[in-house]
This record gives structure tokens, sequence and C-alpha cells, in this order.
């Protein structure tokens, strides 16, 4: 009776055993997959905030008067730096 009590006890342990490693691995594949989103959400996050640069760069832009060429001119230059930075971004965000 006792024997047999140590036998069960022991079939417990082993899966308890079992589950804690289980338990353990799922755990450390939801930190791996917590610290993939983290990362994405600050990429999102800085993607976002160089959206917000180019919208008030774009605004600041449409607010320079134009006089005469030179300020056209002016205003395309910028529009085409914007333009390239945007490029660039997008190429290192890759």
């Amino acid at each position: 009776m006792i024997h047999e009590e140590l036998q069960q006890t022991e079939k417990l342990a082993i899966q308890v055993g079992r589950k804690l490693q289980q338990l353990e691995q799922e755990n450390q594949s939801l930190k791996e997959d917590l610290f993939s989103l983290r990362t994405k959400l600050e990429d999102k996050e800085r993607s976002l905030e160089d959206f917000k640069n180019q919208i008030k760069i774009a605004k600041l832009v449409n607010s320079i008067p134009v006089e005469d060429m030179e300020s056209a001119e002016l205003r395309e230059k910028i529009n085409n730096y914007i333009k390239e930075i945007d490029n660039i971004i997008a190429y290192l965000s890759e």
C-alpha cells in the first residue's frame, strides 16, 4: 500500500516536472515574442514620429510665401530633400 502510494507520488512528481519544463519553455517563448513585439512597436512609433515631422516640415514649406521665382525654387528643393530623406529612412528601415 505504501509502495503503491510512493509510486503514485513519483508519477505525479514526474508529471509535475514535465509540466514545469513545458511552462518554462512556453514562458521563454512568450518573453521572446514580447521582446519582438516591443521592438516592432518602437519601430512603428519612430516611423510615426518621422511622419509627423514630415508633416510639420511640409506645412512649414507650404507656409513660405511665394513672392518670386526663388521662393518657388526653394520650396521645390526642400520638397525634393524631404523625398530623399523619406527614401533613405525607408531604405534604412528595411
